[in-house]
């Protein structure tokens, strides 16, 4: 197996304005994997969310429990693939399409976004998109270190002859080029390892993104984005930020601690089974006491004890604490991670909640008393037909997943990794031959 070391992972070009494609979304997660079909079909700025240029329509989903996924990346081959053509199988059955490459969300590896500035003399006297390219170029490759792969890099502003805040360079005239830009990266073996799982499905990966900046796109409003927010995507496995500053995505961050972390706590705290903590979260997760919880109790059946009758009793203040105390652990770690980012210099902007753990009752409250700032919790925007269980922030990631393409046109791609545009087998579509970019790193 050779590096991936300063490679970028396979990108698509943008969707062309007017064409009608069908999309399919892979997400995943240490708890669950999710498929999604949708149809984008062109539409007018009045008709879709700021930046988006097709109206999304659902055809197929599928959710089911993933097996062989720890804390975001492939702990079991095997097991993660049978979950995977599973999940795929499912969602094709519904959309009654086949599917050949999906779009793929990243949300382990310790991602890490970095602002790179990066300059270079102009050539020609005024800025071609050759200069943009090639400074850009430079920028993300002094950004991806050993053991990194790039998945992201996007422009956040531009300078000509040491001026900045320029929004678009091209066809200016200057002495010195330079560019601001958020390279966003991840461990090579979690991004290789997850790519090689969708290629034993016989699936190509189209594209992969980072899991916050996905959530971001399905959930931030217009004002969010303008006056800076960030989100938490608090998944089972993994808690992952993505910010945004005056409209761009500029730094992203991820930590291995989740949900599953909350089930495992009760799991020891109430000596229960794995299956019958996660049973209690689900159904009394909580992070708030009240004077009668102590009062009220449950019964817990014992570990491993088959006689029904033999169970012990516990209060709803004891597996409220225990959630609690994790939570605060989780929270805390995002405050240290928001103090270090872009977003200290954002005194007013919000943090929106997205992931599956978010939907614990009174985590809203809890991260807003350590965060010390507005939280809500994100949903999915500007979808048609989404059934009930996708409207949720457990589907923040999936559905960015299907909103990804029609903000391809902001990222710098190298050109080897750039996916031709074609016409898929299911239907109008911009799904393009890959398995290059795995081949090159084994």
């Amino acid at each position: 197996m050779t590096s991936l070391d300063g490679q970028q992972t396979p990108k698509t070009r943008p969707i062309p304005a007017g064409r009608t494609t069908i999309v399919a979304a892979l997400d995943i997660g240490t708890s669950k994997i999710a498929c999604l079909i949708a149809r984008l079909k062109p539409c007018g700025p009045a008709e879709a969310l700021r930046g988006r240029s097709h109206a999304i329509e659902l055809m197929g989903i599928s959710h089911i429990q993933s097996f062989g996924v720890k804390a975001g990346a492939v702990a079991d081959l095997a097991q993660c693939e049978q979950s995977v053509r599973q999940a795929v199988a499912i969602a094709e059955r519904m959309a009654k399409v086949q599917v050949e490459s999906v779009l793929l969300s990243v949300s382990a590896g310790r991602l890490q976004g970095q602002l790179i500035e990066a300059a270079a003399d102009i050539r020609g006297g005024t800025v071609s998109p050759d200069d943009v390219g090639r400074v850009t170029g430079t920028g993300m490759r002094h950004a991806t270190g050993v053991g990194r792969t790039s998945l992201h890099a996007l422009p956040v502003g531009y300078s000509l002859d040491g001026v900045k805040g320029i929004r678009d360079p091209r066809g200016m005239v200057a002495h010195q080029f330079g560019v601001d830009m958020n390279v966003v990266t991840a461990d090579s073996m979690v991004v290789k390892n997850l790519m090689l799982v969708v290629e034993r499905c016989h699936l190509n990966v189209e594209a992969m993104a980072a899991g916050p900046y996905l959530a971001a796109l399905s959930v931030l409003t217009d004002d969010e984005i303008d006056t800076g927010a960030a989100i938490v995507d608090m998944g089972a496995g993994t808690t992952s930020i993505a910010i945004y500053s005056t409209g761009r995505f500029v730094h992203a961050s991820g930590f291995a601690l989740g949900g599953q972390h909350i089930t495992m706590d009760l799991a020891r705290g109430l000596g229960a089974c794995i299956a019958d903590a996660e049973r209690i979260k689900t159904l009394y997760g909580t992070v708030l006491t009240g004077g009668s919880d102590a009062r009220e109790m449950m019964r817990v059946p014992a570990v491993d004890d088959h006689d029904h009758d033999a169970s012990h009793i516990v209060s709803r203040a004891m597996i409220a604490n225990i959630i609690r105390h994790r939570a605060e652990e989780i929270f805390e770690m995002v405050r240290d991670r928001l103090a270090e980012s872009p977003f200290a210099a954002e005194p007013r902007a919000r943090v929106v909640l997205t992931g599956g753990a978010s939907q614990l009752t009174g985590i809203p409250e809890l991260a807003g008393r350590i965060l010390n700032r507005p939280v809500r919790i994100g949903r999915p925007l500007g979808f048609a037909r989404l059934p009930n269980e996708a409207k949720s922030a457990a589907f923040a990631v999936p559905t960015g997943l299907l909103v990804y393409p029609q903000f391809a046109h902001l990222e710098h791609v190298e050109p080897r990794y750039a996916r031709q545009v074609r016409t898929g087998t299911y239907g109008g579509g911009y799904f393009g031959k890959v398995g290059q970019w795995l081949r090159e790193g084994f």
